[in-house]
């Protein structure tokens, strides 16, 4: 099981990966060895996601998430297999987290008398030099 926040983790079993050729560094290696990773982790089939948390979790996700529901994650940043797949899995850990944090509801606040009254008095003073600046009245 790997922890994803309070209450929350993912069951290794249900993450998909694969190993391709990546087209980062790693010199000769690179034409050799599948050092690329692709990880998928189907969210639809994840029972333990608490309500709300799949649209955050679509729109944090963006093009990474299939039309199915599949979230998918290339790591190619290093040489070894073995660290790309970790960052593969952190990645995905970090998107879950993000995901997992439900927003705090905004509370509408009242503007304050003095600053109501700071603000009409800004009003004020600018009509008054716009008035200063029309013809003078005849008198």
């Amino acid at each position: 099981m790997i922890p994803v926040a309070a209450g929350l983790a993912i069951d290794e079993r249900n993450l998909e990966v694969r190993f391709v050729h990546a087209s980062g560094p790693g010199g000769q290696n690179v034409n050799k060895v599948s050092t690329a990773v692709e990880l998928r982790f189907d969210s639809r089939r994840w029972v333990e996601m608490p309500p709300g948390m799949s649209a955050r979790l679509t729109e944090l996700a963006g093009q990474r998430m299939t039309q199915d529901g599949v979230i998918v994650i290339f790591a190619q940043s290093f040489r070894s297999q073995a660290r790309n797949r970790e960052d593969a899995i952190d990645r995905l850990v970090t998107l879950l987290a993000a995901a997992a944090v439900t927003p705090r509801k905004r509370r509408p606040t009242r503007p304050t008398l003095g600053s109501q009254k700071r603000r009409l008095d800004g009003k004020t003073r600018h009509a008054g030099i716009k008035r200063m600046r029309g013809k003078p009245a005849d008198g």
